[in-house]
């Protein structure tokens, strides 16, 4: 029986090649080795938590991975402290703080957290059913998982899909996995588990 059962097991592997895809942490902790900051405003690690924090110029900033990623499973968690309004950028590319790419937002709630932005592009492309707003827990942690394959962009907060999208140009994009902090001030998130498993 048990023979049967990792027989079986390795069959599934060898059918489905995506079980295969190792999930590996993006953010180890401790610093803040394989990524990258753009712009003023602050990046640091405090408590094993990764924090981004608005600065003196209160601009807009980024920290993105010195790797680029194409298709994968994205997770990691949020608690937004102050203003909150942030965001997961994926297959982006940055110069100064002029960033191309596609934003999963993350924003306070009613800010349509979950819905899918294209920076200096389309705008927004779409944006959660108004009864989602309610899955965002204001001042406690959030769990964002985000599935990118090819064109089309599925994301999920705490557990429920918020929207999915197919797009030819989105299909077409490379680059980097980016954590945004907006510009105007006073704004703080924190970050930890961002694990990434690669399609």
């Amino acid at each position: 029986m048990i023979r049967f059962t990792i027989l079986a097991f390795l069959v599934v592997i060898m059918i489905n090649p995506e079980i295969k895809a190792q999930q590996k942490s993006l953010f180890n902790g401790k610093d803040l080795s394989g990524w990258t900051i753009y712009g003023t405003e602050k990046w640091y690690v405090e408590d094993g938590l990764l924090i981004c924090e608005s600065g003196s110029d209160e601009k807009y900033g980024y920290l993105a991975t010195n790797k680029y990623y194409k298709n994968f499973e994205l997770q990691l968690d949020f608690k937004q402290e102050a203003d909150g309004n942030s965001g997961v950028f994926i297959r982006s590319t940055i110069e100064g703080i002029k960033v191309s790419g596609w934003q999963v937002e993350v924003a306070p709630k009613g800010k349509h957290t979950g819905g899918v932005y294209e920076s200096y592009g389309r705008g927004w492309l779409i944006k959660p059913a108004p009864e989602k707003e309610e899955v965002l827990k204001v001042g406690e942690w959030n769990q964002l998982k985000i599935r990118a394959v090819d064109g089309t962009i599925t994301s999920w907060l705490n557990g429920v899909q918020m929207i999915t999208i197919t797009d030819k140009i989105i299909g077409k994009g490379e680059g980097s996995i980016a954590l945004q902090i907006h510009d105007g001030g006073g704004i703080k998130v924190k970050w930890k588990n961002i694990l990434i498993n690669e399609l």
